[in-house]
């Protein structure tokens, strides 16, 4: 599909589908700064090439991850590619890639998925078309809500980590380790993700800097220096995010360990306890008829008190070193 903006004017949504030849009677409406494409079929790659004189990657050439697959100009157009974090409400958010092409007239996205900042970006356009005047607005205007949206997936996970954190210290553990430790899992892939969008933000924000469309423009110049000042400070929070679940999954794995010695520590102790009685039930459990305790009258009192010493002995020793 392709999504037409056009200032002062809702989104036009154009759907040629697969049909040979249909790009020859598609026009690119007058005024347009925005086009989308959305899963675009054939056809339409074809439609917005004869329309803008250039041309369109393909979704293989998108997904390519070397540095001039991704930053490139071609034809007086400028091409940078990012893979942007998606489905940020769900427990594992995706990442794919959008390619942006800035031209002379309109910006030109290419995506094969539907992430959030497009829709609020479109939305936030048609409540104040002034925003939106040129190409280069609208692209700074997009990077600055999938900042946004980064933003706030950095802070959903940063605080599920929080709350891990607050569980694995906590006196009393409402949930065995491996649950824990699952979740800072998938919190440890999400930062990730998160890590790997923004690091492809900065790289194209470093690149369209030296473009003579951000370039030339003094509001554009400050625009882009803000948006790339958000995307190293979150980088960096990011990166602190990441430092505390490693610590979190040390802690978690060094307080199973310990918790293990002292399951071990007890059955041992419990062993040596066990012992002494039980060498002394097992020499007067044996069938010798020479044995003269056999036939002492206090035998058999003096054999269980001799059991609960010889038991209760150990204990006090370990408790007297410590060990208990």
């Amino acid at each position: 599909m392709i999504r037409v903006y056009v200032p002062n004017g809702a989104s036009q949504d154009f759907d040629l589908g697969e049909r040979i030849g249909a790009h020859s009677g598609w026009a690119l409406p007058a005024g347009a700064v925005w086009i989308d494409l959305i899963k675009p079929t054939p056809e339409e790659d074809h439609a917005v090439e004869a329309a803008l004189g250039l041309s369109i990657p393909t979704r293989a050439e998108m997904a390519e991850l070397e540095a001039s697959s991704r930053l490139y100009r071609e034809g007086g157009a400028t091409y940078v590619t990012s893979d942007i974090i998606h489905n940020g409400d769900a427990d594992m958010p995706s990442v794919d890639p959008v390619t942006f092409v800035l031209t002379h007239g309109p910006l030109v996205t290419i995506r094969y998925f539907d992430p959030r900042p497009f829709d609020m970006l479109r939305e936030k356009l048609e409540r104040e078309p002034g925003l939106g005047r040129t190409g280069p607005e609208v692209f700074l205007q997009l990077m600055e809500t999938i900042i946004d949206r980064a933003s706030d997936i950095l802070g959903v996970n940063a605080r599920r980590v929080d709350r891990v954190s607050n569980h694995v210290f906590s006196e009393a553990k409402h949930a065995g380790f491996q649950k824990l430790i699952t979740k800072l899992g998938r919190a440890h892939i999400v930062n990730a993700r998160i890590e790997q969008s923004l690091s492809g933000l900065a790289r194209i924000f470093a690149y369209v800097a030296v473009d003579e469309r951000i370039e030339g423009s003094t509001e554009a110049r400050e625009h882009l220096r803000s948006l790339s000042g958000d995307a190293a400070s979150l980088l960096s929070h990011n990166q602190s995010v990441a430092a505390g679940i490693n610590f979190q999954l040390s802690a978690a794995l060094g307080l199973i360990n310990i918790e293990q010695s002292s399951i071990v520590k007890v059955f041992s102790m419990v062993t040596v306890c066990l012992m002494p009685p039980t060498l002394i039930g097992a020499i007067y459990g044996m069938n010798f008829e020479h044995m003269p305790e056999l036939r002492w009258i206090d035998g058999y009192p003096m054999a269980i008190l001799a059991m609960i010493v010889s038991g209760v002995g150990p204990l006090l020793w370990f408790r007297r070193k410590g060990w208990l």
